[in-house]
């Protein structure tokens, strides 16, 4: 393929399916947790855990992992627009900064999510990549539920016969 091509945005999109996205997150030591994904047979767990000094960086932190479901979520719509125009890309990068700040009452929040993605497709197909920049954030699934605001319910209860103490 031709020289590749950069484009930098901030969003996602997909399906309108309706459907259920599971994981579960289970204590291990520390501020460290394994996550498994029951949904998925045979995926790989994976490990978070808090930076230094709560937690001693073994893993990602839960926001690095919410930057990684941002920017895989828009790696995975722009992909698809782009296969949709007939384009294929030799590679897609993508680079999330999530930017954590204290809130007015000293709480650290997620203050700002910067994506850049970086599709290589060939000189040619310049038009394409323009008409899927202007299409596919509003398709990402993640990105535009992040930016509208989940509602998020919790529930707290004790460990019983119900809850199991192991995954």
């Amino acid at each position: 393929m031709g020289p590749g091509l950069a484009l930098v945005v901030a969003s996602d999109t997909m399906s309108d399916i309706t459907r259920t996205a599971r994981a579960h997150v289970q204590f291990e030591d520390g501020y460290r947790f394994d996550v498994t994904f029951p949904d998925v047979p045979g995926a790989p767990s994976m490990r978070i855990d808090e930076a230094p000094p709560l937690g001693v960086g073994a893993g990602p932190t839960p926001a690095g992992v919410l930057a990684a479901a941002v920017g895989g979520c828009l790696a995975a719509s722009l992909r698809f627009c782009l296969a949709k125009a007939h384009v294929e890309p030799d590679a897609i990068n993508v680079d999330i900064a999530t930017h954590i700040a204290p809130n007015d009452r000293g709480r650290l929040r997620i203050t700002e999510i910067d994506v850049r993605l970086v599709p290589c497709i060939p000189a040619t197909d310049t038009a394409r990549l323009e008409r899927c920049r202007s299409l596919f954030e509003d398709f990402c699934i993640v990105t535009e539920s992040v930016r509208a605001g989940i509602p998020v319910t919790v529930a707290v209860e004790p460990c019983g016969e119900h809850v199991a103490r192991t995954a």
